[in-house]
């Protein structure tokens, strides 16, 4: 009986960690996306809007890959409208880049603000 018990508390406590370990993950690399989508959707030249962008991208997936329902899904809408200020800050059209990079730190602050909600 004892080693049941002290299997099921293993468990229980491993599983409380890997949560605690998904949640910083989730707001340390959040944190990062929304400064740079920020950064991108202020940008002053394309070329700003693609590197600020990009690395917001980056950020969005890895934070994503942790979050669960709701913040995940403004995570992976915030990742689209990412990837679309890219193409556009490729192809020159700077202001549509900035207008997606917008889109983006509207989801982005979203996810975060379902996360703060929570606690």
């Amino acid at each position: 009986m004892k080693k049941i018990i002290l299997a099921i508390s293993a468990l229980l406590l491993s599983s409380n960690m890997a949560f605690a370990l998904d949640n910083n993950i989730f707001k340390d690399h959040s944190s990062v996306a929304l400064d740079h989508a920020k950064n991108a959707a202020s940008a002053d030249n394309a070329a700003e809007v693609v590197h600020h962008a990009g690395t917001a991208l980056e950020h969005t997936l890895t934070a994503s890959i942790a979050a669960k329902g709701i913040a995940k899904n403004h995570l992976n809408a915030g990742a689209e409208e990412l990837q679309k200020a890219i193409d556009q800050g490729h192809l020159g059209k700077f202001n549509s880049a900035v207008s997606y990079s917008q889109a983006a730190v509207v989801h982005i602050s979203a996810a975060n603000s379902v996360l703060e909600s929570k606690h």
